[in-house]
């Protein structure tokens, strides 16, 4: 594959240091989630040894941002692909749907073991979709905290599937990352972007770190790849994008895509 053959010299991609957490992320993140659930994802599905060469691939070109979660049965790829490459050049961002506090426990630790690790970057409430959700989950979000504090997950937060709970995120003081649905279209988001898109203004303003979830529209704005890359990168409400990808000229031309924009 070709990560074995590329020049790291030519590697230009943009990196940010998250304001809250203080963590390093590439602008562009690889995601390992599409269409993902129950254990298994569109990445998962073409194969073990591919995924990891794939991350691998994503890696030597400067993606250093790895989204992953218990739903999508990838953490193990992730330990796999990390095997040979410094912990701390690799921020892993990973999220729990359990929304009971003992699962929670449980699952962090196995979410340690999976991964390989002795600590979690990221670790978000996955998929919120309650506007009472701070009220509703308190134990979990309790259970977050300490184990920030234990320094077994460097930052917390929630990724948001649902406007009304988008609304809460700048004055929960606990939070410091959010990830938000995002693209020019509207498709697969929360509500339209002229009415996320100052929400996540506040959030950004609040002093949280942002982090851009579909912003290809999970996949239906491919005809317009580089327009939806430029539309998500300009916002500066926005840290830094995740995006689903599934095969080497995905990774190849998603990091063209933002280093062409950044003019590199």
């Amino acid at each position: 594959i070709r990560h074995l053959v590329l020049d790291k010299m030519e590697i230009n991609m943009q990196k940010v240091i998250l304001k809250r957490s203080g963590l390093q992320v590439s602008k562009l993140g690889i995601g390992t989630g599409t269409h993902g659930w129950n254990g298994s994802s569109e990445q998962t599905r073409i194969g073990f040894s591919q995924l990891v060469d794939l991350l691998k691939l994503a890696y030597d070109q400067g993606i250093t941002f790895w989204d992953t979660a218990e739903a999508y049965g990838s953490h193990k790829h992730i330990a796999e692909a990390m095997k040979g490459i410094d912990r701390s050049s690799v921020t892993i961002m990973t999220k729990t749907f359990s929304k009971q506090s003992a699962q929670v426990q449980i699952g962090i630790q196995n979410y340690l073991k999976e991964l390989g690790t002795d600590y979690i970057d990221i670790l978000l409430m996955h998929c919120i979709t309650q506007r009472d959700w701070l009220i509703a989950y308190a134990d979990v979000i309790d259970t977050l905290k300490k184990a920030k504090e234990k320094g077994m997950v460097k930052a917390i937060g929630m990724s948001c599937h649902d406007f009304e709970a988008l609304k809460t995120v700048a004055s929960a003081d606990w939070i410091d990352v959010v990830f938000a649905r995002i693209n020019y279209d509207g498709t697969h988001m929360d509500a339209k972007p002229d009415d996320i898109v100052p929400e996540l203004e506040k959030i950004y303003n609040a002093g949280k770190d942002v982090i851009g979830m579909k912003i290809i529209g999970q996949g239906q704005l491919n005809s317009n790849t580089e327009k939806a890359f430029e539309y998500a990168l300009a916002l500066n409400c926005v840290d830094s994008v995740i995006v689903g990808m599934s095969n080497e000229s995905q990774v190849i031309q998603n990091v063209a895509f933002v280093n062409k924009y950044f003019g590199k």
